[in-house]
């Protein structure tokens, strides 16, 4: 069996497909592309099962059939949530997960980090045996997470780490990918705009955990995910307001004030108990470059679908323009 994180909830996959044998005729199916389980995994009957990281009685049941591969991503993934919140299921969530999926035996444990536990920008791309100093609540406890996932490589257990850097695609709603996957509140650029950034397509996550989960020789290995492009600030902006059909910001923003707007909105989308297009914490990335040296993936052999930025928002606008964001996400049946 497969198994997937998506936050609270479980989705296990039989690993049964169209060259591995015929899945079974009454196992309901749940795939998405545009979701970002794609690629090889969406192929694959797909059956789902209800969990919750908080609630440890729920994740035994995870665990019942022949679970081979466990692909680990629930998370809270926001910059807006204070630590004693995101602790639960950050840390303590992956405490229990992979607890469990010892107890199973199963051969390989991907994780899903972040690079926000890399903390500020060194002037340099960040390799993945750089020090860990995350600079906000969401980074500590990615990193916290982490620590649980590398104590349980040390006594054997079979694990793959990766961090992510900013992600985004059709109907992501988290983090600070969120301001190239959907239309934003954003209308100005903040600072200069020459700032270097990182991002990676929810689809190529997918895949590449997908693809280090086969090979032997990465467990126990750190993997940075990243694209192949580092578009600035201004360039990323302006190429997702293009592609969502709103007008492309012009004006600078010091980021002195952008972080008072970000400080105003936050507040304001707490009192509504949502979390803002732009973050407070957020904004301290886009003081320097934020780029992410990917040299340990790209010798493996894996190979994206969306390599650059600039191309993926491209398709990102197709996607949207044919109204893929009021879509209901797909639901078929083996």
């Amino acid at each position: 069996m497969l198994e997937i994180r998506e936050g609270a909830a479980t989705i296990l996959a039989p690993e049964k497909g169209p060259e591995r044998g015929p899945a079974s005729s009454d196992m309901p199916v749940f795939y998405n592309p545009a979701m970002g389980i794609v690629r090889d995994l969406c192929v694959l009957a797909v059956r789902r099962l209800g969990a919750d990281l908080t609630r440890p009685e729920t994740i035994p049941q995870l665990f019942g059939g022949d679970v081979d591969r466990v692909f680990h991503l629930g998370a809270i993934c926001n910059f807006s949530t204070p630590y004693e919140k995101l602790y639960p299921t950050n840390v303590v969530g992956v405490e229990r997960i992979t607890e469990a999926a010892m107890d199973a035996g199963v051969k390989v444990f991907v994780h899903v980090a972040s690079t926000s536990a890399y903390g500020p920008y060194r002037g340099h791309p960040f390799r993945e045996d750089d020090p860990r100093e995350p600079q906000d609540d969401y980074g500590r406890s990615k990193r916290d997470g982490e620590n649980v996932v590398l104590k349980r490589i040390a006594e054997g257990f079979p694990a793959i780490m990766t961090r992510p850097c900013t992600v985004y695609g059709p109907r992501c709603n988290d983090g600070a990918g969120k301001a190239f996957s959907r239309p934003t509140s954003i209308t100005a650029i903040p600072g200069k705009g020459r700032q270097l950034l990182s991002n990676i397509r929810a689809e190529d996550v997918a895949g590449a955990i997908e693809h280090l989960s086969h090979r032997e020789e990465s467990i126990g290995e750190i993997y940075n995910l990243a694209d192949e492009s580092n578009p600035t600030v201004e360039q990323s902006l302006v190429i997702a307001a293009q592609a969502f059909g709103t007008k492309p910001p012009k004006m600078h923003v010091p980021l002195g004030i952008v972080k008072a707007m970000a400080r105003v909105q936050g507040w304001t989308a707490g009192r509504k108990g949502r979390i803002p297009d732009l973050e407070y914490d957020a904004v301290r990335y886009l003081y320097d470059d934020y780029v992410v040296d990917i040299g340990k993936l790209k010798a493996t052999g894996f190979e994206f679908t969306y390599p650059d930025f600039t191309e993926s928002m491209k398709q990102i606008k197709e996607w949207y323009e044919a109204g893929g964001l009021d879509a209901e996400p797909m639901t078929v049946r083996a």
